[in-house]
């Protein structure tokens, strides 16, 4: 799997019921032909992330979507893959 565009956008809490930062990337990434994720016209993660008070950052949620018949798709990431886009996701926020 390889990232290749992302946007992220900080989620502000009006409320302030939530306690640290949340954010939402929608990561564009290509994978294999042979890899189960596949689709021809792509796939698309949505991912958010939350930061405590402490700097913490991890994964709270994601979805996979297919772009070309823009359908959420039922299956989950490899812990592999899901420790890929938690790293690649904190390198974003710190350069923000």
């Amino acid at each position: 799997m390889e990232i290749t565009q992302f946007s992220v956008e900080e989620i502000k809490d009006p409320t302030n019921i939530i306690e640290g930062k949340r954010f939402e990337f929608l990561i564009d990434v290509e994978v294999d032909e042979e890899d189960e994720l596949y689709t021809e016209a792509g796939i698309e993660i949505r991912v958010l992330i939350g930061q405590n008070e402490e700097g913490e950052t991890k994964l709270l949620n994601y979805f996979i979507m297919d772009k070309g018949e823009n359908k959420y798709l039922d299956f989950g990431l490899e812990d592999e893959e899901e420790s890929m886009i938690l790293e690649f996701c904190k390198e974003q926020i710190v350069n923000e």
